[in-house]
């Protein structure tokens, strides 16, 4: 299993995104620094175990108030990092 942290660019509430993937492209252990707490949690909780590749197809391009991207949209952005 990989280690991997990521700093969100641009600026999101978060200010960093860090996750283990192992040998098969699941994500385990998410955690985001700073953002909206619960939020957070909840979208850490619900990519547990999942395929990073659905992670990615669920999430990219999802916005948050007049941004063109989100915290979740920071973490397909790291996800897709990790993979390459």
């Amino acid at each position: 299993m990989k280690h991997f942290e990521y700093l969100p660019s641009p600026m999101v509430c978060c200010k960093k995104i860090a996750f283990d993937i192992d040998d098969e492209k699941r994500i385990y252990n998410l955690v985001f620094t700073g953002g909206c707490n619960g939020n957070l949690k909840a979208i850490a909780k619900l990519c547990e175990g999942q395929q990073a590749e659905q992670i990615i197809v669920l999430l990219q391009g999802n916005t948050c108030g007049m941004r063109n991207t989100s915290c979740a949209d920071q973490l397909t952005k790291a996800i897709s990092s990790a993979l390459n």
